[in-house]
């Protein structure tokens, strides 16, 4: 069997060898530093789950109408009557919050070990790039079930680019397709969540990998291993990437599917945060839901727009803070001014500002998914006058340390004490 698959492969590589050419050069020649660790799983998880959201969607596709009248009925059907369909839907369900799980956590190893910096900063934007992609995917796929929450949150999303001046109320009714969400808003949104923004996810992902490749991978030490090579070229510090580390990202994926697994058999809701308890009724444009947030994934952002006050009965100043809460991250390679990348040679300042930055945002997180009276339980009746105070100011004050962390990077990057960097990596 070795033989003939051996032989079928020099056939076929007689015929197409850029196909083995890209894989030596991507996977088998490709040497990666020798002391990754926990936080490099997550970019191999990512692309995992986009591959599960690309198939468990092309099947929900095959049952799903994209019609106000049926969509929530083919919704219904899919999980009772379509066999395995509750499967397929809690798949897709579960992958999308897995999905900016897993995003989330690689960013944030790249502000651990500055993976961002020189020559990496085309990684790091191709990466944004996708993030902001993955937000736009995931708010486009939020309306199909077509439930409450689905939408009166479409509903408030679009409203949004209303506030921009001049072109507001124009941008807002070319986006729905109609004056409001309607069955125009849901056939676009359709439309632009499985075919057009898939494309542009793979594109990104292509683009984020050969860009990653051309430089080489950063390292929990920050060290460049391209500067040290033996004899015959290759990094002294460096190991292929097959099979060494498809072999060990194997053992991340089976662990990573093992939970995936156990949540969306056991815990496919997880308490409305992945499935919201108002999303399985119908969408009724005559009813409001009391309390209409956003999915867990864009609550921080969410947050900074009602932290904002109004200007002049408009809320374009949220709006405007939350695009910038974004739109920020494109900066991080020339805002950060440190001559080191890892956070194991970085100083206090750093360190602490990086914590207070992630506090912050899960704070943000936390307050953007409850209401604005959620902090009445905690009985600090002496610091303001009601119940909404409380959780709008503290809302501010995490906005506040949010921006603050790139504002000030210039200046403590650059008055951090640092420690020396090895010349080789560590283990």
């Amino acid at each position: 069997m070795a033989s003939r698959l051996m032989a079928l492969w020099d056939w076929f590589d007689a015929r197409m060898p850029s196909v083995g050419e890209e894989f030596r050069k991507h996977m088998s020649e490709y040497y990666a530093p020798k002391n990754f660790n926990f936080w490099y799983y997550f970019g191999v998880l990512s692309m995992l789950v986009l591959a599960v959201q690309i198939v468990s969607g092309i099947f929900l596709t095959m049952n799903y109408k994209p019609d106000a009248a049926l969509a929530f009925g083919s919704v219904e059907y899919i999980m009772r009557d379509v066999p395995g369909g509750w499967l397929i839907r809690y798949i897709h369900s579960t992958g999308g919050s897995a999905f900016f799980l897993v995003v989330y956590l690689h960013m944030f190893r790249a502000m651990l070990y500055g993976s961002y910096k020189e020559p990496r900063e085309l990684v790091w934007i191709f990466g944004v790039l996708l993030y902001l992609a993955l937000m736009a995917e995931a708010f486009l796929g939020y309306l199909l079930p077509w439930g409450q929450m689905s939408y009166w949150g479409a509903q408030v999303i679009v409203n949004l680019f209303a506030t921009v001046p001049f072109i507001g109320p124009d941008l807002a009714l070319w986006i729905r397709g109609d004056y409001v969400v309607s069955d125009a808003t849901l056939n676009r949104f359709f439309a632009l969540h499985v075919i057009a923004l898939p494309l542009v996810l793979l594109g990104l992902v292509v683009a984020h990998i050969l860009a990653l490749h051309d430089v080489g991978s950063n390292n929990p030490d920050g060290v460049e291993i391209k500067k040290n090579k033996d004899a015959n070229g290759r990094p002294v510090d460096g190991i292929p990437f097959h099979p060494y580390y498809t072999v060990k990202d194997t053992v991340g994926v089976v662990v990573f599917l093992a939970v995936f697994c156990i949540v969306m058999f056991f815990l496919p809701e997880m308490g409305g945060y992945f499935l919201e308890y108002n999303n399985f009724i119908p969408a009724d444009p005559l009813k409001t839901p009391e309390h209409i947030a956003p999915l867990w994934y864009f609550t921080p952002y969410y947050s900074i727009l009602r932290a904002v006050p109004p200007l002049f009965n408009s809320q374009f100043p949220g709006v405007a803070a939350m695009g910038i809460a974004t739109l920020i991250l494109f900066l991080l390679p020339w805002l950060d001014r440190s001559p080191v990348k890892s956070i194991r040679y970085r100083g206090a300042y750093y360190k602490s500002a990086l914590a207070i930055f992630v506090v912050a945002f899960m704070v943000l997180g936390y307050l953007g998914v409850k209401s604005t009276t959620v902090w009445g339980q905690f009985g600090f009746d002496a610091f303001f006058l009601d119940t909404k105070d409380r959780a709008t100011w503290a809302a501010r004050v995490c906005t506040v340390l949010y921006f603050a962390f790139f504002i000030l990077m210039p200046w403590y990057t650059a008055k951090d004490k640092v420690k020396p960097v090895p010349d080789r990596v560590t283990m």
